[in-house]
């Protein structure tokens, strides 16, 4: 085994998360290395649709770290060349209705998220075609959120790390985490991979759906479940054919269920290099990666019944991922007064790509002894009950 490596933090896990972790302790001088098991953005970012939204919060802990993080998102695609090589859009969701009792729900939805900072636009049923030419008529009516953007998840972190770098991390994929290595205390004192020790006083759990795993390692539980999920890739199709992420008001019921049975809503967008993703299906079926046709063709249905013209394009692919599940959908955010130097910054679910720069700005927050822009109380690493837990 080779000499051991000293830093201030490791941050365990490459996706959208620890890229962040690793950006905002790097840019607070703290001396970082970022460990994977695998290639940047090799979990669940690299299956992501790079969703950065607010619509689909209610009001509550999640909406502030969301509406931090697209504050903080905003400041990154303005860093010299950041923006666009990760291909950041702030193009905007649209909320759409299919019943007047739907748009009720939605408008009243709305309020209470304008009360707490979103920007929500009511969107009359006749008004609607206005913002999405191609949407299906008889509609009957909608909410426009401008705050919501899109990044290409891989990209997003690849770029992150690098500017990571930069800053002086230190990257090591193909390097699995063996073991948390203790003191006399019971404190942490850095990690073992397969062929190197790297020794800090702190480490953060930053590894998504396998959070629970690091956790374990540490002697704690944290019950980061996977819940798999499908996205359809349409072939490239011409600018402004779908100008706004789109989706039916059902979903904010879908991603809030602990339903373990399969679910699926229409979520349709385009992306910067043409071709349209068709989401979102939610179940929990562990790690099982097997392709579901059902899952595919209920998906397909609904993005048809949302934007007819879809009936007659091609899907050229589909892949699957696992969102870091965890009862209560808010992440674990923060120390771990269980295991001192444990640091946790995982179970985002679906919303990683979107709530890892606030996330990681926090983390660096709290290892520099900073107070946290947030109130850390709702993302407390160690507030579910042992039996949940295990």
């Amino acid at each position: 085994m080779s000499r051991p490596t000293n830093c201030d933090v490791v941050v365990v896990g490459a996706g959208m998360v620890g890229a962040a972790c690793a950006y905002y302790a790097a840019s607070a001088g703290l001396r970082t290395v970022l460990v994977d098991r695998g290639p940047v953005a090799g979990g669940t970012t690299g299956a992501g649709e790079g969703n950065l939204l607010v619509s689909d919060k209610e009001p509550g802990p999640e909406l502030r770290l969301a509406l931090l993080s697209a504050r903080l998102w905003r400041e990154l695609a303005r860093l010299p060349g950041l923006g666009r090589a990760v291909e950041h859009e702030p193009k905007g969701g649209l909320v759409v209705a299919a019943d007047e009792a739907g748009v009720r729900a939605l408008g009243a939805f709305a309020a209470a998220q304008r009360q707490a900072g979103v920007d929500a636009v009511p969107v009359a049923a006749d008004a609607l075609r206005d913002l999405e030419p191609h949407l299906a008529p008889g509609l009957a009516g909608g909410v426009h959120y401008p705050q919501d953007a899109q990044v290409q998840p891989a990209l997003a972190a690849a770029h992150l790390v690098r500017a990571a770098r930069d800053r002086g991390a230190e990257l090591r994929t193909g390097s699995a985490v063996t073991a948390l290595l203790r003191a006399a205390d019971g404190s942490l004192r850095g990690v073992r991979t397969g062929t190197a020790e790297i020794h800090a006083p702190a480490v953060v759990n930053a590894a998504g759906t396998w959070g629970g795993e690091i956790a374990a390692l540490a002697g704690v539980p944290l019950p980061v479940l996977p819940r798999r999920g499908f996205i359809l890739v349409t072939e490239p199709l011409p600018s402004g054919t779908i100008r706004h992420k789109v989706y039916a008001a059902d979903y904010v019921a879908d991603v809030a269920s602990d339903s373990a049975a399969l679910q699926t809503s229409a979520v349709v967008e385009s992306t910067a290099a043409g071709p349209v993703l068709i989401g979102a299906s939610r179940e929990r079926v562990g790690f099982d990666r097997t392709l579901s046709l059902p899952a595919l063709r209920r998906l397909a249905a609904q993005a048809v019944a949302l934007f007819p013209r879809l009936a007659d394009v091609t899907a050229i692919r589909a892949y699957a991922g696992f969102r870091p599940y965890l009862p209560d959908h808010l992440p674990a955010i923060g120390p771990d007064p269980r295991v001192p130097g444990l640091h946790h910054a995982c179970g985002h679910e679906g919303a990683g790509i979107g709530l890892a720069p606030a996330t990681g700005h926090l983390i660096a927050q709290v290892l520099t002894g900073t107070p946290p822009d947030l109130d850390l109380a709702p993302f407390r690493p160690e507030r579910f009950p042992a039996k949940e837990a295990t």
